[in-house]
């Protein structure tokens, strides 16, 4: 019986071109066509209006030279993760995963640890206010050759010549002070987002970065180093989707860690906690352990839903679409799922509007132009909404897979479509690095972030810590030079944006950004980084004015 499967009807020269660059776990497939009994030439002409390509980034330079001397700002749950994508678990982490591998053996990251490359640097400093967590680092750190020691604070930590490069992974209000007083006196800086918790010190720290340019400055969405959104740039590059009108992603999470009420450790107290380091330029309070542990909840500390999980959402599109700072932006919600205490929203809806922008038309020139970016999250349900960027020709799914699928009203698609090639119900693209399923995932909150591409992806065959690359990326730009993926323009819209959503969702009304004179439009007598940091979920304009 002859093989009638659509590889066995496409040439081994167009099956390989369009496998290009595919991991070995990987798929990709053109399944909206109907090959049989068409000519070699239409099937070719599909692989050559598609010719996506999955490719893997440029590879970043190497490691090799001194040790790079790292210190870590913030040594929390994300403080953590971040030193040991650098190579430094802590010794309960490693008890911790030798345990669940031998439980469960499809529970590869102890092994995926372990065979993560050398990045030749030295831990050699760590800062946090929480004695536990410091004494944590000393324990884990000092042995094999690496020295580690504590500081109490960040200056002292920059002034000690001890360090090259810090990584910051504090609360939000803490980013921007940090990465300005480390650029200044010339330490490299990879900061968490979002990258600042203001207005004001947004362009502070621009102006840092432009006049320190030796100083490598990279934000940590490290998403920009998964395989499905540098295909997705491939397929926007190429104008598969046609002009892309509308954009929606989601956060939905159910769980306390997913609303940010995190555990309280049981040795807190003020004899433990630097409670006057930890307030900084945040309003004067009395020690509270749930500020502390929990301070995404207030926006005294945090950036609420529009600074600590948006800006992974914009990011993402940003890395695609290269849209930049929107025109407009309209915030609501509340606090509906979760009555606690806090005041920043846990349900939160943010429309951007880019009347301007164009990713490209296949129709006559001027019909097309301007786009909407919908931003929709609730800490109240779990149901995965995902990502889909819809134009005129093609719609396209994104996580840790791009599913694209033609439009029925596509001009670029019309006759393909007409002619039964092409099924719209029916994907014509997908890439699928991880086709066997998420695995090596303990929590609801931590399979939010993997559908969205932000914990792994994959190179040549193997399954990789997005943060890893992201990490290497910024090591290399120190060692070799180039520029990071998400430097400080990047962050500078990513951090814009966030701040357009917090002051829209405070003040009840749209908020405009002057894209010429690069500044958010207020009202006559409006501080609007006063409003953005009141200490309260609404405030009602121009009630705050520090002059």
């Amino acid at each position: 019986m002859a093989d009638d499967s659509i590889f066995s009807r496409l040439s081994r020269r167009d099956w390989l071109k369009g496998l290009a660059g595919v991991p070995i776990l990987g798929s990709i497939w053109f399944a909206g066509a109907s090959f049989a009994g068409k000519a070699k030439r239409e099937r070719k002409a599909l692989l050559e209006t598609l010719n996506i390509k999955a490719s893997p980034p440029p590879p970043t330079g190497p490691m090799s030279g001194d040790p790079i001397r790292v210190g870590i700002v913030g040594f929390g749950g994300r403080g953590e993760d971040l030193v040991r994508a650098l190579g430094f678990p802590t010794q309960e982490w490693l008890e911790a995963r030798k345990k669940d591998s031998a439980e469960n053996p499809s529970d590869t990251r102890l092994k995926e640890f372990l065979e993560q490359e050398n990045l030749n640097v030295k831990l050699t400093a760590v800062c946090d206010v929480f004695d536990v967590r410091a004494d944590r680092a000393l324990r884990s750190f000092n042995s094999n050759g690496n020295v580690c020691k504590r500081y109490r604070t960040h200056e002292e930590l920059i002034a000690s010549g001890e360090v090259d490069a810090i990584i910051i992974a504090t609360p939000d209000h803490w980013h921007a002070p940090i990465s300005i007083d480390a650029i200044k006196a010339g330490i490299h800086v990879y900061v968490e987002k979002p990258m600042t918790h203001n207005i004001a010190e947004t362009y502070a720290l621009r102006d840092a970065v432009r006049a320190n340019p030796k100083a490598v400055l990279a934000v940590g969405h490290q998403h920009r180093q998964t395989q499905s959104f540098l295909t997705a740039q491939d397929a926007i590059a190429k104008n598969i989707l046609g002009h892309v009108s509308l954009v929606v992603t989601a956060t939905n999470r159910n769980d306390d860690n997913g609303a940010w009420q995190y555990d309280i450790h049981p040795e807190a107290s003020p004899q433990t906690i630097d409670w006057e380091r930890f307030l900084g330029s945040a309003p004067k309070a009395e020690f509270n352990k749930e500020h502390f542990f929990r301070w995404r909840k207030w926006w005294a500390y945090g950036s609420g839903l529009s600074g600590d999980l948006m800006t992974h959402d914009y990011d993402r599109i940003n890395c695609i679409l290269k849209m930049g700072i929107p025109k407009f932006i309209t915030a609501s919600g509340g606090i509906y799922t979760h009555r606690d205490g806090r005041n920043v929203p846990d349900v939160m809806q943010i429309n951007m509007e880019f009347p301007d922008f164009s990713t490209g038309s296949s129709q006559e020139a001027g019909k097309e132009k301007g786009m909407t970016f919908v931003y929709s999250a609730t800490l109240g349900n779990t149901f995965d909404r995902g990502t889909v960027l819809m134009g005129h020709d093609a719609s396209m799914e994104l996580g840790n897979a791009v599913t694209i699928y033609p439009d029925w009203g596509s001009t670029r698609f019309q006759k393909m479509i007409e002619e039964g090639k092409v099924d719209p119900t029916v994907p014509v693209y997908q890439y699928d690095p991880s086709a066997h399923g998420t695995d090596a995932v303990t929590s609801a909150t931590a399979k939010y972030f993997a559908n969205k591409g932000l914990l792994w992806t994959y190179r040549d065959g193997k399954r990789v810590d997005s943060t890893f690359l992201h990490l290497r990326e910024w090591l290399s730009c120190i060692r070799n030079g180039g520029k990071p993926s998400c430097g400080i323009d990047e962050g500078f819209d990513e951090a814009i944006t966030a701040h357009m959503g917090g002051l829209s969702y405070k003040l009840g009304r749209r908020i405009e950004w002057d894209s010429v004179a690069e500044k958010i439009i207020g009202l006559p007598g409006e501080d609007l980084d006063a409003i953005l940091l009141a200490n309260e979920e609404f405030v009602t304009s121009p009630a705050i004015n520090r002059s």
